[in-house]
């Protein structure tokens, strides 16, 4: 979870989805990372291509604005 990401380069629609992610339902791998959270937030571009996870929403909408993202709530 501390991979850095290429947010590539600036081009077309700049907005991102942020939803929740049960830590339940992730690989193991990653929920050995996560460290005792039952949730977790994504950050995902129109696509579904998902871009980051992070521990809470305001971090995943801080990130996506430090890289030029709009990102817009999903439920």
């Amino acid at each position: 979870m501390d991979v850095p990401f290429d947010f590539g380069p600036e081009t077309g629609d700049r907005i991102v989805y942020v939803r929740p992610v049960a830590v339940a339902d992730l690989p193991e791998d990653l929920r050995a990372q996560v460290g005792g959270l039952d949730v977790i937030y994504s950050v995902h571009r129109p696509d579904g291509e998902r871009l980051a996870l992070v521990r809470d929403r305001k971090l995943a909408f801080l990130l996506a604005r430090q890289h030029d993202l709009a990102p817009v709530n999903v439920h």
